[in-house]
Formats: C-alpha cells, structure tokens, sequence
C-alpha cells in the first residue's frame, strides 16, 4: 500500500510488525523500528483489517519512508499466519518480530541481535527482555518461563521458547522449521516453532540486554475469554500430538487445563479446546531425538514448578 518492498541485495534484518487497530500504539512500534540503528534493516507492516481511517494515517505518516512497506491483507490470518506472509516479503538474515503495542527499549537492539547471531552459529532465536510500560519492571503477562528465572530477567540463558512481543530469528532457521504453523492463529506458535527449531540442532537463548517496553492494550490483558481459552488449549495440546503424547500422557495437562478453565467459568471453551486439540489431524507425528530431549530437560523441566504449584498460579490470574 505504500513505501518500497525490501531492495534486491543483502542486508541484515526485517523488523516485521503485524498491524490491527491500536492506531497510536502502531505509529510508536513503527517509529522505533524506523530509528534502529547499526546495520541495514528493513520493516515491514502487514495490516489485518483495521479501519481505513488508520490506514490513511499510517500512510500519510510513514510512506514516503525509504526502508518501510505497509501491506494490507484482506482477511484476518492471524499471528501466526501473519507473520509467515512477512517473513516472505523480504529476505534479511535476521527476522525481528515486535508487537503493534511494543517498541524497543533503546535504539540499538535490533543491532545487538544482529552481532549475537554472528558470534553464535547455532544460535537459531533470540528471545529479548519484555518490560512493562514504565520500562523497569517486567511484564509478568509477558514472562514466559519459571518465575524461578525472573532474577535472571536482565541477564542470559537458554531456554526453548520466546514470546512474540519482542524476539529474533535466524531466517536460516526460519527457512529450515518452515515458519509457524498457520492452523494456530494464534498462541503457542512460537513454542511449536522452536521446538521443531530444537529438533534440528538449533538453540534458543534469552538476552535480557536487548529489551522491548510492552504497553500492551486493554483488550490483550484479558485473560480466560472463550476464543483465548479454546486456541490457547487447542494448540498446546496439539504440540504434545506432534510429538507423540497420547491421551494418556496428556491427561494431566487436560485435567489441570478444565480445572482452571471451571475456576473462570469456561468450561465449554475448554471442552472444545480439548476436543478440537485431541481430534485435529496432525500430519506428521514426530519423536524427539535425545539431544532434544536432553536440552528441553536442562531449559526447561527442571525449571519448572510441581504441576499442582501450576495450576495455583493459573487459577489465580
């Protein structure tokens, strides 16, 4: 719709952000992808419906920019169906994912990913440190590890997931998992693409030196509403699916799932959560080699709390 696509030679990373209403809030993330600096970055803007009035204006403010293209789509794709259809538009080393209700923290970050990436071969996502609105403190809705980990928020350390409000991807990594999983739409996109990520020999790190400040929208904060509870179960279970969990080894995260979801009253999401998780076809059931396996027990299992601890703290929200 407006701007130029990315130019035909190499350059280091596509900042994409993924547009729908928030008008203010998108001209802020638009700005402070256009004011990173240190290498050669494109950004990309792709639009799921908002209002032509915010079209206009984001237009009239960024379209005549040299490294900015805004795209319209003419349905709703979703995070994770919107993202793969960015990460095609160019074709940057890097993929810099930021929320339309995030900016980074400074103007130096995309940059800092940029510099790990080449010092770490094997590096395959980066996830970045996400500070609430005061740009201090974290954004706990945001921290998607053990709250054990939470002193380590300014500090790094491997872990297999990232949270899509702010984070970095390898494109060769991209390329080789083969993006997001579009049935998705959204949650749990992320987790599912790093585990393929893992399973091929890539790791996932969490810098908190490179940091985005989440003024996350109303709307986002809440939690537990029909459609967030049925995708949220649905896809999780199906990640488990994939990788060859039965009923049987899924059953405690069923049971916990209903528990929380009768605490907030939604136990017909839940249901057909659980139902479309358990019944959706999954075109290839994968087994997970035992470097995998070790690394997710190292990052991941023995950072977590006691399932019952979880479910507290879940029930609680």
């Amino acid at each position: 719709m407006a701007g130029a696509r990315p130019p035909p030679g190499a350059y280091d990373a596509d900042i994409i952000i993924l547009s729908l209403n928030r008008p203010a809030e998108t001209k802020e993330a638009i700005a402070s992808a256009l004011g990173q600096r240190g290498g050669e970055f494109h950004v990309s803007v792709l639009d799921q419906g908002s209002s032509p009035e915010m079209l206009r204006e984001l237009i009239e403010r960024f379209g005549k920019t040299r490294n900015f293209a805004l795209y319209a789509a003419s349905a709703n794709h979703g995070v994770a169906g919107g993202r793969n259809r960015l990460a095609g538009f160019g074709h940057g080393q890097i993929l810099v994912g930021l929320d339309n209700d995030a900016r980074f923290a400074d103007n130096k970050v995309v940059a800092g990913a940029v510099r790990r990436f080449q010092r770490e071969s094997d590096l395959g996502a980066l996830a970045f440190c996400i500070l609430a609105a005061d740009g201090q403190a974290p954004d706990l809705g945001c921290w998607g590890y053990s709250p054990t980990l939470l002193p380590r928020l300014r500090g790094r350390f491997e872990v297999t997931r990232f949270v899509g409000a702010g984070h970095a991807i390898r494109r060769a990594a991209w390329q080789a998992v083969g993006g997001y999983d579009e049935s998705f739409f959204f949650a749990w996109e992320e987790y599912d693409f790093c585990l393929s990520a893992i399973s091929r020999g890539w790791r996932i790190l969490y810098d908190g030196g490179l940091s985005v400040i989440h003024t996350s929208a109303v709307e986002a904060r809440l939690r537990w509403q029909d459609e967030r509870t049925r995708h949220f179960i649905r896809n999780r279970l199906i990640i488990g699916r994939k990788w060859g969990q039965s009923w049987l080894t899924l059953s405690p995260r069923i049971l916990g799932y209903g528990l929380v979801a009768a605490r907030h009253a939604r136990l017909k999401a839940a249901w057909d959560g659980i139902r479309q998780g358990m019944t959706a076809p999954i075109a290839e059931v994968r087994t997970m080699p035992r470097l995998m396996r070790d690394y997710i027990k190292r990052h991941e299992v023995r950072h977590q709390a006691p399932l019952f601890s979880r479910l507290l703290r879940a029930c609680a929200r």
